[in-house]
């Protein structure tokens, strides 16, 4: 009798780093996706996003979409592109907000690599071309498809799925699998997290999920974090302090945002902490056309969320005002008084928070203030971690302004609620997955967990690592092909930004040093170190 076909997972994305989520599950009947996400973070991370998929996209037989976050759906335009044309499953909030987010990132990247592509002529290299453009996004949108939480839809024969509320943003899900073995006669279940909200989301109830599983594929962001006095009051608390401590007269709040959900919380918070007298009246502008857009998805949907009425009512608020074009935001830059601009992307990656940046960062009466997680590698991060100076687009900036952070804007549970939510979803009888996290937090929720799951192994799959899922356990693929870049690059800076901190301390070091001499003495060391490693390395 021939050996039963087990599914083989295979991580193709957010192995040990929190980008570019991606997990290839070959069942005896097909092939499916869970998430095709954008990497961000280190050049070397960002590269692979135009590389070729480390499979065939044509063989991929269907896609479930857990939410519409760019760094779990930035990638189906080009799977679509590169030859899938099979359905896209997600609940229905997903998909309308796929229809602004993804139209958004091909707009990006459109403008991005025009810029790139200008900087690459004075070097004679060659033009690159976006990943993907307007027409792919409107194949890959057309191929979506719909579910309400709770109802089980097949997606291959002899596998269906039923899509639970993952407490994250409108419409994010985890997906219960059940898969057919040949020669068996229950079904495997399989549960992948997505990504699970924390408890004290406004507009969103608390996550939920299914019990006795075979194996669970679990995020791990803020696995290593304890927010123990977190709710939505004490947020709105530390959201007014640090209002208030970034009035300057002439000065500017800049909030780097997600346009998805921390936009739209933001929005509900500062309108009602100037309603209730807890701040004065301030203007706000929303600079980000998708975030405009995405709000009215929001507002569509406003009957399916918590506190849907608070957020209609904040979206009528006066000191409220979307810009709805370039000329628009280009304006922003004359305005007078203090105000607070928020702006994606929220890790300052690409987007008109860039602009904002190169306007204001260079200025003590800015504050930019962090209101969610930064990805090692990102602009964010640098800034987050106390960079003097940087560089946006080719040009180089001091940081002169306030740079501040709030952790209770997070979209993610905390250790203990992903330590709760996964005992919930015991029995597990094969294994734990631990993915979407950089290793800290993961080994930190891997230490945390460990009492409770006895035998079960608790597993952190590096890049492109596949498992067979077995009744007995997983067993190592030790057939797949190399990872496309190595474990010890992912979710790490890279040499890209090693080299822009040397030009920048050494920038830095030169413009500070106050006579000619010593210029000419630190300019004579490099050069000398430079000759050194030439004729060290045969250059």
């Amino acid at each position: 009798m021939a050996e039963p076909v087990f599914p083989r997972l295979t991580f193709h994305g957010a192995a040990r780093a929190v980008t570019g989520s991606c997990h290839r599950l070959e069942t005896a009947s097909g092939t499916i996706l869970i998430d095709c996400g954008m990497f961000q973070g280190s050049k070397t991370e960002k590269e692979l996003n135009y590389r070729p998929f480390p499979f065939k996209p044509s063989a991929i037989d269907a896609v479930l979409l857990t939410h519409a976050h760019i760094d779990h759906s930035g990638l189906l335009p080009k799977l679509v592109h590169d030859g899938f044309d099979g359905v896209i499953h997600a609940t229905a909030a997903t998909a309308d907000l796929a229809g602004v987010m993804l139209p958004d990132s091909a707009h990006i990247q459109a403008m991005e690599v025009r810029h790139l592509n200008r900087r690459r002529a004075r070097w004679q290299d060659q033009d690159i071309t976006p990943i993907y453009d307007d027409n792919d996004v409107k194949r890959c949108l057309n191929q979506m498809r719909g579910h309400g939480y709770g109802d089980w839809f097949t997606v291959l024969p002899g596998v269906q799925a039923r899509l639970w509320n993952a407490g994250h943003m409108l419409g994010s899900a985890s997906v219960e699998l059940e898969v057919m073995i040949p020669g068996h006669h229950t079904p495997m279940r399989v549960l992948f997290s997505g990504d699970i909200g924390p408890a004290y989301k406004l507009l969103h109830p608390d996550p939920e999920g299914p019990s006795g599983v075979d194996y669970l594929i679990c995020e791990s962001t803020y696995g290593g974090t304890d927010r123990p006095s977190a709710s939505v009051d004490m947020r709105r608390l530390l959201l007014r302090d640090e209002v208030k401590a970034a009035m300057r007269p002439d000065g500017v709040l800049l909030i780097p945002s997600f346009a998805v959900e921390r936009a739209q919380e933001l929005i509900s918070d500062l309108t009602r902490l100037m309603a209730d007298g807890d701040l004065p009246e301030i203007p706000i502008y929303v600079d980000s056309p998708m975030a405009s857009r995405a709000t009215e998805v929001f507002h569509r949907h406003s009957r399916s969320l918590e506190n849907g009425p608070a957020f209609d009512r904040a979206l009528h608020a006066p000191q409220l005002n979307f810009t709805h074009d370039v000329e628009d935001s280009k304006a922003l830059d004359y305005v007078t008084g203090f105000h607070i601009i928020i702006a994606a992307s929220g890790m300052c990656e690409a987007g008109r928070i860039r602009h904002r940046l190169k306007r204001w960062l260079w200025q003590d009466a800015a504050t930019v203030l962090f209101v969610g997680y930064q990805a090692n590698g990102t602009l964010g991060r640098i800034l987050q971690d106390g960079a003097r100076i940087v560089r946006i687009q080719g040009d180089t900036y001091d940081v002169r302004a306030r740079l501040r952070s709030i952790d209770l804007y997070s979209g993610h549970a905390d250790g203990p609620e992903l330590d709760a939510w996964i005992a919930a979803r015991g029995p597990i009888s094969g294994a734990l997955f631990l993915t979407h996290g950089e290793e800290p937090p993961m080994e930190a929720l891997a230490a945390r967990i460990a009492p409770r799951l006895a035998e079960t192994p608790v597993l952190r799959p590096v890049l492109d690592e596949g498992f067979d899922l077995t009744p007995a356990g997983p067993r190592a693929n030790t057939q797949a092909a190399e990872p496309r870049i190595r474990p010890e690059q992912v979710g790490r800076l890279d040499w890209h930004n090693d080299v822009s901190k040397l030009f920048l301390d050494l920038n830095e070091s030169l413009s500070t040093t106050t006579d000619e001499k010593s210029r000419n003495v630190l300019i004579r060391a490099v050069r000398r170190a430079l000759d050194d490693w030439s004729e060290t390395h045969g250059g």
